[in-house]
């Protein structure tokens, strides 16, 4: 499939009037893995606001060492950057990318929300994902590589939707064609990550919390009932567990870890 680059290019040249990261595109049709391929470039001295940009990837990786499967058709982006952050905080960058892109897709009439940690959902399936990798020098990250993979018209399982499938059932095409969606994701990148880092994490949690649908969720840890009821700075999962002493009802609260549990997803139609 052929990526029309200078579409793209007009793009986001109409839609920045202040960019805030240097994006220097790189569009391949297939290669292993865009996470990977930026690594070697920034090896070889790319700068940060290098992208890569595939429509197929044949090694993709998923989180927590997950093979990301990426047939042809799909969107798989990678972006770099050098941010000012304690490794501790890393998880903040993710958080700051999928509240970006799925608010520049709502922007677009797509009703995406975010599934904790780093799913972005459509109509309770999968639409993408996000996986966030770093260089860390003394307690500080000194590089970080920003994946994205989303279903544009590749097939996808039985939990999973792609973006064409759900735009033909709404008879509108909000997104027309790739390059525009590859346009809203690298927005949603930029615009995630300068809330981040010029508002702050407590505004940014904040309007990541309310495009999160698993806010009110229950959980089950360690055979105890839980509610969902928010993020750490951390990207932890805020949890207010039901347990008893003695007779008595009490409600403390704590946190997971992401990929300590499973929030699931549903597998109903479009």
């Amino acid at each position: 499939m052929r990526f029309d680059q200078q579409l793209l290019l007009d793009a986001l040249k109409a839609a920045r009037e202040h960019p805030y990261l240097p994006f220097s595109l790189h569009i391949f049709d297939s290669i292993p893995s865009t996470n990977q391929t930026l690594w070697n470039l920034l090896d070889q001295g790319a700068n940060p606001g290098c992208v890569v940009i595939a429509t197929e990837q044949t090694a993709g990786r998923g989180q927590w060492g997950r093979q990301w499967l990426s047939p042809s058709g799909g969107l798989y982006l990678s972006v770099a950057i050098a941010p000012k952050l304690e490794a501790t905080n890393s998880y903040q960058l993710t958080l700051a990318t999928a509240w970006g892109i799925a608010a520049q897709l709502q922007k677009c009439r797509v009703s995406v929300g975010i599934k904790w940690p780093n799913d972005l959902v459509l109509n309770g399936r999968k639409l993408g994902g996000i996986l966030t990798e770093t260089k860390v020098h003394k307690g500080q990250i000194t590089q970080a590589v920003i994946g994205v993979g989303i279903n544009w018209y590749n097939p996808v399982p039985e939990t999973g939707i792609n973006l064409e499938l759900w735009q033909s059932s709404q008879n509108s095409r909000p997104i027309p064609s790739l390059e525009m969606l590859t346009s809203t994701v690298l927005l949603g990148i930029e615009s995630g990550l300068e809330c981040l880092f010029q508002e702050g994490i407590s505004i940014l949690l904040s309007r990541y919390l309310s495009l999160l649908t698993n806010m009110g969720d229950s959980v089950t840890v360690n055979q105890l009932l839980g509610t969902v009821v928010g993020v750490t700075d951390q990207g932890n999962l805020r949890l207010r567990m039901e347990t008893y002493d003695t007779d008595e009802l009490i409600t403390p609260e704590i946190s997971v870890e992401p990929g300590t549990i499973s929030l699931g997803y549903c597998k109903s139609s479009v």
